[in-house]
């Protein structure tokens, strides 16, 4: 079986969708559409994560969808780690319709500044998270790796997801590959956090790239991790910008010569305590 945990749905009218660079992805992608993608691509089960509206409404609505398509097996829902209702908002979630689906939490970390996860009530909303038994999955900017290695080192009790490795500059070759390798060896040091193999086309170039672009990104995360600390993510649809669906699990499957079980399967039922029938 294989499973896919990182994959997105959303409508047209999303805010960051009207980045001229993005018309490409600038419509809405449902769970029929999701439905053809994982048959072409023999993909079983998904995460399916927030997808930036930032609002409660839309991980409602992700938990509803996820109760009715067997296909989901776990849902990333949006919530601000600043919130100080936090608790009561993760309480309400799990009591609604498909609430025994939410898996993780995540904030739209990628947008604040370089430090944000060392703020004090950032830190509590972390730890909030982690109480309720769920991951504290990250979107961040390669910059804020090292305040992600310093939450991550500060809060053992949890488990952190971070997603598309931290987003190296796959375009910048050897000098992005570089970079990012000393900002990300510190946090695949702490054993509290897993990494996803995901989001890589989006930062290559888009018109050119090529497995070989990738390689060296999955193999030094391979390294770092080990396979039983990765994930394979689509990141569907945003990948499209750059490649199928079907392409991008490809792409990873040549790279690791194949689709190896805890990469495509274990870590993400340990990770996210998923429920697979």
């Amino acid at each position: 079986m294989i499973i896919d945990a990182h994959q997105h749905l959303w409508t047209a009218d999303y805010a960051w969708l009207a980045d001229p660079a993005l018309a490409r992805i600038r419509r809405d992608y449902g769970v029929g559409e999701l439905r053809t993608n994982l048959r072409a691509a023999g993909v079983d089960r998904t995460v399916l994560v927030e997808a930036g509206r930032c609002e409660a409404a839309e991980t409602t609505e992700f938990l509803a969808i996820a109760a009715q398509t067997p296909e989901i097996a776990g849902v990333v829902g949006w919530a601000a780690l600043t919130d100080p209702a936090l608790a009561e908002v993760v309480a309400g979630h799990r009591a609604g319709v498909g609430g025994d689906l939410l898996v993780g939490i995540r904030d739209q970390v990628q947008g604040q500044p370089d430090d944000h996860l060392d703020r004090p009530d950032v830190r509590a909303g972390l730890r909030t998270v982690a109480a309720a038994g769920l991951v504290n999955e990250l979107v961040v900017r390669a910059e804020q790796l090292p305040s992600v290695a310093r939450a991550a080192a500060a809060l053992l009790e949890s488990r952190f997801v971070l997603d598309h490795l931290g987003k190296p500059r796959v375009r910048a070759g050897a000098d992005g590959l570089a970079r990012w390798r000393e900002l990300v060896t510190p946090v695949a040091a702490l054993p509290n956090v897993v990494a996803k193999l995901s989001g890589l086309v989006a930062e290559a170039d888009r018109a050119t790239w090529t497995v070989a672009d990738l390689r060296p990104f999955v193999a030094t995360a391979v390294d770092l991790f080990g396979p039983d600390r990765l994930m394979f993510g689509s990141d569907w649809p945003v990948c499209e910008v750059a490649a199928s669906y079907v392409e991008v699990l490809a792409a990873i499957a040549t790279v690791l010569g194949g689709t190896p079980d805890d990469i495509f399967h274990s870590t993400a039922v340990r990770t996210y305590q998923l429920e697979i029938e």
